[in-house]
């Protein structure tokens, strides 16, 4: 049985800014989450992201410029012996009401449908209220991460997200849930 780990990418991996992680110079891991990915791959899970990336549909960056910064993701997990088995991102900006933008489920709908899978026992991991929406929406186990976004999201209206999981950083979260799986 295939066993998988869905991530966000800026919040959770990634330091986040209001102002976009437009090319690669700008992207820089949170310490501890490389770390966390390799133990995630260790223990037998495949890692997806699923990131929404409205930079590109506003004009801030390019889809060139997107696939540096995720080289340069690739590249630094590779090095520490980790790897991400897929990226699965939205272009698009609020205003084009699409269907994979977080906190619609489509990227999730999509993930799952290409690998015939079930999202009820995958964890998803957020920093932010449209992460944990698309999560409960697709059947993920919704976590929150109080990187990036997630302090801001924990003090906001957390209403229908009952049994949301709350974690410091991926590192804890990788921790504790290993030792969950581990001792089953």
């Amino acid at each position: 049985m295939q066993k998988f780990v869905i991530l966000d990418r800026d919040g959770v991996i990634n330091y986040d800014s209001d102002k976009y992680i437009k090319s690669p110079d700008e992207w820089e891991p949170i310490p501890g989450s490389l770390e966390a990915i390799v133990r995630l791959n260790q223990a037998g899970f495949r890692v997806v992201v699923i990131t929404n990336q409205s930079g590109i549909a506003r004009g801030l960056f390019t889809l060139d410029d997107l696939n540096q910064i995720h080289n340069k993701m690739h590249k630094l997990l590779s090095e520490i012996g980790g790897t991400i088995e897929a990226i699965f991102f939205c272009p698009h900006g609020k205003k084009e009401n699409c269907k994979c933008r977080k906190p619609c489920p489509g990227l999730f709908h999509d993930f799952a449908d290409r690998l015939g899978i079930r999202l009820a026992d995958v964890p998803a991991v957020g920093d932010s209220l449209r992460d944990l929406q698309a999560a409960a929406v697709s059947g993920a186990q919704q976590i929150l991460v109080l990187t990036g976004k997630g302090r801001h999201a924990l003090d906001g209206d957390m209403e229908g997200l009952d049994g949301v999981q709350v974690y410091d950083d991926l590192a804890t979260f990788v921790d504790c849930f290993l030792k969950k799986v581990n001792s089953i």
